[in-house]
């Protein structure tokens, strides 16, 4: 049997739990926990007071909106994962390779990666992959028209997507504010899920990259879904990546 949590940890688990697979009832959770039904209570009350959840009658859910974090916030997150998901990214590329690279600071890990490498074809939203790539000669970078998103430094819109239309790749590298195995990528804004899928649609091969602490969260409400054949690359665990494989998702796990 696990041993019992403390206050802080078990209320960490409390908003987890929450931001995942929904909350259960105030008895379901004292039981998890094997805390009172009380303690339970005041976990809740304490956490909806920081902003962190809402009650509801017997129970609480998620705070329904998060702020998006800025991405010059984010590149510094998770940093040696996101550097060590780049490097096998970046493995992966052959010359000659024509790339749909997404907005997300791994991506842009991955373009840091991309910089000495020579016959490539790169098409991108991200101001951020567009700036790691400036002055690589031996690269042809493409830049997707479109209205600036500042938080997360991408372009996108009509003009992004009717760029996009024109174009094939072969790999398609996709960010994602957090991934679920139902659901699919989760991000804060329904126009940057549109161009994820434009760029899959186009692409004869897709790799979502995503930390560990990416996977199984449901920050936002935009999604886009995964499809089978689509290879997630991630340092997660194998217990994190069981419910992707389960649908059909290729999963790559890196060490970090």
């Amino acid at each position: 049997m696990p041993p019992v949590l403390g206050s802080r940890r078990r209320r960490e688990e409390i908003v987890r739990l929450a931001e995942t697979t929904g909350l259960a009832s105030v008895t379901d959770l004292a039981e998890r926990f094997r805390v009172s039904a009380s303690t339970i209570r005041r976990d809740l009350a304490r956490l909806e007071a920081t902003g962190r959840l809402t009650r509801t009658y017997g129970g609480a859910v998620a705070v329904p909106h998060r702020a998006e974090s800025p991405l010059r916030q984010r590149i510094g997150e998770a940093f040696t994962e996101k550097v060590a998901i780049a490097r096998w990214a970046a493995s992966q590329i052959e010359p000659g390779d024509s790339l749909a690279l997404d907005a997300g600071s791994t991506v842009a890990a991955l373009a840091h990666q991309l910089r000495d490498h020579t016959d490539l074809t790169v098409a991108t939203p991200s101001l951020t992959v567009l700036s790691e790539l400036a002055g690589a000669e031996g690269l042809t970078v493409h830049c997707l028209g479109g209205t600036m998103r500042t938080v997360s430094q991408a372009l996108v819109g009509p003009i992004a997507e009717n760029a996009l239309e024109r174009m094939s790749f072969d790999r398609a590298f996709l960010a994602a504010d957090s991934v679920d195995a139902e659901r699919g990528i989760c991000e804060a804004d329904l126009a940057q899920t549109r161009l994820k899928e434009l760029m899959a649609q186009r692409s004869t091969r897709v790799y979502v990259l995503a930390h560990a602490a990416k996977l199984g969260r449901r920050p936002f409400h935009a999604w886009t879904r995964l499809a089978p054949g689509w290879t997630l690359v991630t340092t997660g665990t194998d217990t994190q990546v069981g419910p992707f494989r389960d649908k059909g998702i290729k999963v790559v796990t890196v060490p970090a």
